[in-house]
């Protein structure tokens, strides 16, 4: 849909729900700005909050599972960085460290040799070891958190939603006291091997960009979030900005050619987004034509650095997500990667309709894969049908269910749907 047609059935929307309300109806009954978004089409979001607030069916089953996982969310939390056991080797607990998930100690674990060193890496198998430092799991949590109550809070005006996203963000990224650094030099350390390691960075990378979408949804006017916070969220996002370009994890990272550098630059154009800096995300959007389609899609829709690993559907869909996601940002500064084809004839469409067969369970997918789940790739298909691929769209109907519910229509943008690890 294109950004002119949405926004004209934005303005259409407001009138006809103008119609629809009493003559006493609350300013909260009224709808909030378009909120300037980095992945998610603002304007779409600003559409579907007037269709949730006129009564439209197609929509009641979604939000009533989108509010069900906020009203969760409502008593969990806050987290922080400060909340781990262990130290970084900085000696600062205000750093973010976390553990490789899939290396294993390969002796025993002794006083002489704590560790069982050394480490030996099982691809795709996961070390439940690495829950013992819990940044990692509350990040997670904490993404997950903020981004569903913000959407709740946007599409239903409960202030406590909003209030509890607030809270959440400002403990994690403002308050002096609790706040993490802007930095990730100790992600994925491996021990007695290495402190911290460019390839780390995905611990945010693949979801950090969630957080920029629900600020930006938090500063249409949600009650609780105030300019402080806003301040303080776009200082910590500049400052991380900053330290992808100049440090050398974030040049290691910004180096892979795989789904490692499809998130890198996700994450960065949606940050100098973001932070106002509309040329570099340009910049960046465009040189992933080159940089990362031509390198990783085939002619046939595959892809192969991908498909190497031993859960190569996992890693096929996770790397679309990047992409999908990487795409949905250049529909904001005006470059189209949906339908870009490479050099080789490979394109994003094609490589999206190549997971299609196994998703629908129309074929079997027949590339390495310990764990496979269908419904991994429900919404790189779900994105691809929105930008207009046809066997996308047919596919749909066919998909299998997803654990905790589809809320597609409310929040229209790729996101991770089967296990990161293991």
């Amino acid at each position: 849909m294109s950004r002119r047609i949405t926004a004209a059935l934005v303005a259409v929307g407001a009138t006809v729900l103008a119609l629809l309300a009493p003559a006493s109806a609350s300013a909260s009954a009224r709808p909030s700005p378009v909120p300037r978004t980095v992945v998610l089409d603002g304007n779409r979001l600003a559409l579907t909050r007037l269709l949730v607030k006129a009564g439209v069916p197609q929509l009641r089953s979604e939000l009533r599972t989108l509010t069900g996982q906020a009203d969760g969310y409502l008593t969990q939390g806050p987290w922080s960085v400060m909340d781990k056991p262990q130290t970084a080797p900085s000696g600062d607990k205000h750093d973010y460290l976390s553990e490789a998930p899939y290396w294993w100690p390969s002796q025993p674990q002794t006083a002489a040799n704590p560790w069982g060193c050394p480490y030996v890496q099982k691809d795709g198998v996961r070390n439940p070891a690495i829950d013992t430092i819990t940044d990692h799991s509350e990040r997670g949590e904490m993404f997950n958190a903020v981004y569903t109550l913000t959407l709740a809070w946007y599409y239903t005006g409960k202030a406590g939603y909003a209030e509890r996203a607030a809270l959440d963000l400002r403990t994690w990224f403002v308050d002096p006291a609790t706040r993490m650094n802007p930095s990730l030099n100790y992600t994925q350390f491996i021990p007695c091997k290495v402190d911290g390691r460019g390839i780390g960075i995905i611990d945010f990378s693949q979801q950090f960009t969630d957080i920029l979408d629900a600020t930006a949804i938090l500063d249409t006017g949600a009650p609780g979030w105030t300019g402080a916070d806003h301040t303080g969220m776009t200082s910590w996002d500049s400052q991380f900005l900053s330290w992808l370009q100049t440090s050398q994890n974030g040049s290691d990272e910004a180096a892979a050619t795989n789904n490692h550098g499809s998130f890198f630059d996700m994450q960065e154009a949606a940050l100098a987004l973001a932070t106002g800096q509309k040329a570099l995300a340009t910049s960046i959007v465009k040189g992933a034509e080159s940089k990362r389609l031509d390198v990783q899609l085939a002619a046939d829709g595959s892809q192969p650095l991908e498909l190497t690993r031993t859960t190569s559907y996992h890693y096929s869909d996770f790397n679309l997500l990047a992409l999908t996601r990487l795409a949905q940002i250049g529909e904001h500064v005006g470059v189209d990667l949906w339908h870009y084809t490479t050099p080789a004839g490979g394109s994003l469409l094609k490589s999206v309709d190549f997971v299609v067969p196994a998703a629908t369970g129309a074929a079997a997918w027949t590339y390495p894969e310990l764990n496979f789940q269908a419904f991994a790739a429900n919404d790189v298909i779900r994105a691809a049908a929105d930008a207009g691929d046809r066997t996308a769209l047919r596919a749909l109907p066919e998909l299998s269910a997803q654990p905790g519910g589809d809320v597609w229509l409310l929040r229209p943008a790729a996101e991770q749907l089967d296990p990161i690890s293991g």
